[in-house]
């Protein structure tokens, strides 16, 4: 309840302060919405595709979120200890077609993560599925797990 001018002033300031907040956060996550020229550079390719990986026991595997992009259009490296997912969604419009709208651009992407095991670079598999990526590291023979017989004395 407002008591006096004081607490008017008080709430357009933290509205204002609101508008800024969301005005920063809205440059920073992607300032090329609007033309496909130009690939997401900002927070947006920063972050995208999301990824989680997970410790398999004997594996590694790390899940992606690539939808609308193809096989072809995937690079994955590992080196030293870090996995690297490279691509690109590319935006089509299919012979014969006029696009009305076209919220869906192109991205161009690079996520690198550290692995946290050793892992056997020789034996690595990737798929796609459904727009998801697998990739699965197996653990070099002395990262993986074993189990410890206790014994009686």
């Amino acid at each position: 309840m407002f008591t006096g001018f004081g607490d008017f002033d008080k709430t357009l300031t933290t509205f204002d302060e609101l508008r800024r907040r969301m005005d920063r956060l809205w440059s920073e996550f992607d300032g090329s919405w609007d033309d496909p020229r130009w690939p997401s550079t900002s927070l947006a390719s920063s972050t995208w595709p999301l990824v989680n990986l997970y410790d398999a026991g004997a594996n590694l595997v790390v899940k992606a979120d690539v939808p609308g992009v193809s096989e072809k259009d995937l690079q994955i490296h590992i080196s030293n200890g870090t996995l690297s997912i490279g691509g690109e969604r590319k935006s089509v419009v299919p012979e014969g077609y006029t696009a009305h709208r076209q919220e869906r651009g192109e991205v161009k992407f690079l996520r690198s993560f550290s692995v946290p095991s050793k892992v056997d670079a020789e034996r690595i598999t990737a798929t796609i599925k459904d727009g998801v990526l697998t990739v699965t590291m197996p653990k070099a023979p002395e990262a993986q797990p074993r189990q410890i017989t206790v014994q009686a004395q």
